[in-house]
């Protein structure tokens, strides 16, 4: 369904992006954000998923700033190197990158954005400083940035029995966002991904329907 392009960054570099359209009119642009594996065959699918739903997709490749084309295994290696890369990366870059995303797909109407743990985070900063709504997976670096003033909402999802973000973590994005939607599932880090034994199917369809919920309001 989908179709990789170029997209120009706000630094006036090129990254590749992957983005999927709807039949018909779409309802909106979501801008999906990756995990620390990169844009790989679980984030196409995801892509894809969303412009089923009806809105056009894009998932920025941010990796390429670094190394093009970049697909990371999920075993301790790859984990390994995501992380460094995604320290090297910096959150800020992601967050520009992000604005160029949602840029290259404004004509489909108002733009969202959702991410993945590592783009968890984006997402959240995502709202926080670029306006746009936002649902954040199980972001386990949220926590330093809860303290900035949201410009849009965000939707949070977390696993009860996730060790990267233990219940005090969660409790923290209550105490500091009361206002947004923060629900917890019977399920682990990664929930979401089909791929591996953290994948939880019942809480990943129950957070997808409460995603696609969110976005039908703020994005309509």
């Amino acid at each position: 369904m989908g179709q990789t392009l170029s997209l120009n960054t706000t630094r006036m570099q090129c990254i590749g992006a992957y983005m999927a359209k709807p039949d018909g009119k779409p309802k909106g642009g979501i801008v999906v954000i990756q995990e620390i594996f990169g844009v790989n065959d679980h984030i196409r699918r995801v892509t894809d998923r969303f412009a089923e739903a009806g809105y056009v997709a894009i998932a920025p490749a941010f990796f390429d700033h670094l190394e093009t084309g970049l697909e990371l295994a999920y075993d301790q290696e790859g984990m390994q190197r995501g992380k460094a890369l995604v320290t090297e990366l910096g959150l800020d870059r992601a967050v520009e990158d992000v604005a160029s995303a949602a840029e290259a797909i404004a004509s489909a109407g108002k733009i969202g954005t959702v991410g993945y743990c590592w783009g968890g985070t984006v997402a959240m900063l995502s709202a926080f400083r670029l306006g746009l709504p936002s649902v954040s997976y199980y972001g386990a670096r949220n926590v330093p940035f809860l303290g900035e003033t949201p410009k849009a909402p965000v939707m949070f999802h977390f696993g009860e029995h996730d060790k990267s973000i233990p219940p005090d973590m969660v409790e923290k994005h209550r105490q500091m966002l009361p206002q947004m939607d923060i629900f917890t599932y019977p399920a682990d880090h990664a929930f979401n991904r089909d791929i591996g034994a953290q994948y939880d199917p019942a809480s990943a369809s129950l957070a997808w329907e409460r995603t696609l919920g969110f976005f039908g309001q703020h994005l309509a």
